[in-house]
């Protein structure tokens, strides 16, 4: 069975105070949830306290990237081993803002995929299409293609440590708008996909969170859809309050 996640994504957001502000309050506001895995992917620099500040925790850390190398000449980057070494076991690969800001193609997010599958790394694979994409009825092929290019070279044996997570980056940030029914019909797309090539048991088992701009407003609508198994959230997750109450909507 599948499991339920929300996942949130700080990106270049909070110092080291108020990380541990944040950490604190998400402990003292998250403590009783049991039908749901929570995760938190604060910034570099706050990796190591967020760990330490929540080994007591049912709450997991990610990053938010990593190199596909071992070791090397690679200023400013972070390896696998440098992140489990401080006990992040989570990765999210392929976000749309490295993708689109950073030049991260399908060919090099194969290979960070392959790297922390090969260090026993949970990721968290982010894909989507743009507005332009969408207003071109190009969406589906746009997200096929994605999949295909960047995951399904892995073995099957690998699915068990990945979580999808969809973006459509058309409805974050530009005034509009996806319905759960929108959400919903990529998710059921998503899943059909995976079965074809992998077939139906792996395609139920994993689990695809939504990544569209969730708030606490509009997560239960969202969550109720049969083949939306969570959220992986932004803007939102800065907020303890915020966080629980999308927590709570699954």
């Amino acid at each position: 069975m599948r499991k339920n996640i929300v996942a949130g994504n700080w990106k270049m957001n909070k110092d080291l105070l108020e990380t541990k502000e944040l950490l604190l309050g998400l402990k003292d506001k998250l403590s009783s949830f049991s039908n749901v895995e929570i995760i938190v992917a604060p910034t570099f620099t706050n990796l190591y306290m967020a760990t330490e500040e929540l080994k007591q925790s049912e709450i997991q850390v990610a990053a938010q990237n990593m190199h596909q190398t071992k070791s090397g000449a690679y200023t400013g980057e972070i390896s696998a081993g440098m992140l489990k070494s401080i006990g992040v076991e989570t990765v999210i690969l392929g976000h749309s803002e490295r993708r689109a800001h950073f030049g991260e193609t399908d060919e090099l997010l194969a290979s960070k995929v392959n790297t922390a599958l090969q260090n026993d790394m949970t990721v968290i694979f982010c894909f989507g299409e743009e507005l332009q994409d969408r207003k071109e009825n190009a969406h589906f092929a746009v997200v096929e293609n994605q999949l295909k290019k960047g995951l399904f070279h892995i073995d099957e044996v690998n699915w068990k440590n990945v979580i999808l997570a969809y973006e459509p980056v058309w409805a974050i940030g530009t005034g509009e708008t996806a319905s759960p029914e929108q959400a919903q019909e990529m998710h059921a797309f998503i899943r059909k996909t995976i079965a074809q090539a992998f077939g139906g048991t792996i395609a139920d088992e994993v689990s695809i969170l939504y990544g569209g701009s969730v708030k606490p407003g509009n997560a239960q609508e969202i969550f109720a859809k049969s083949d939306v198994d969570g959220g992986l959230i932004g803007g939102a997750s800065l907020d303890a309050e915020s966080f629980a109450a999308i927590a709570n909507a699954i």
